[in-house]
């Protein structure tokens, strides 16, 4: 089984501050790669709105390259200077927190005939 888990990161970004919020996700999966902490499989991003509308939403998955890997970006100035102000830029929603980062392992499903 891949032990490598893959992030699906929710970010609830307050209104407004979506370019702000865009310039600092463009650096934040190159600054993981530079540091050796993600794959080289590329991000995927999504953009959209809480399904109440009350806010945009921007997703971010990308795999860590170990277990560890989310711990050691945790103490790393260079992503903490990513990681500060996104949190600024983001907002609690609907009893929801501004930001989630659920770990999730990939399915083999068969496909329905």
């Amino acid at each position: 089984m891949d032990r490598t888990p893959i992030v699906v990161c929710t970010y609830r970004v307050k209104a407004g501050n979506e370019d702000a919020f865009t310039a600092l996700l463009e650096r934040h999966w190159p600054t993981l790669r530079e540091l050796d902490l993600v794959t080289a499989e590329p991000p995927q991003h999504f953009r959209g709105f809480e399904q109440d509308g009350s806010g945009p939403l921007f997703f971010e998955i990308f795999t860590w390259k170990s277990p560890d890997a989310a711990r050691s970006a945790s103490q790393h100035p260079d992503v903490l200077a990513i990681w500060e102000p996104m949190d600024r830029l983001c907002e609690p929603r609907a009893g929801r927190p501004n930001m989630e980062f659920p770990h999730v392992r990939r399915l083999a499903l068969r496909a329905a005939a």
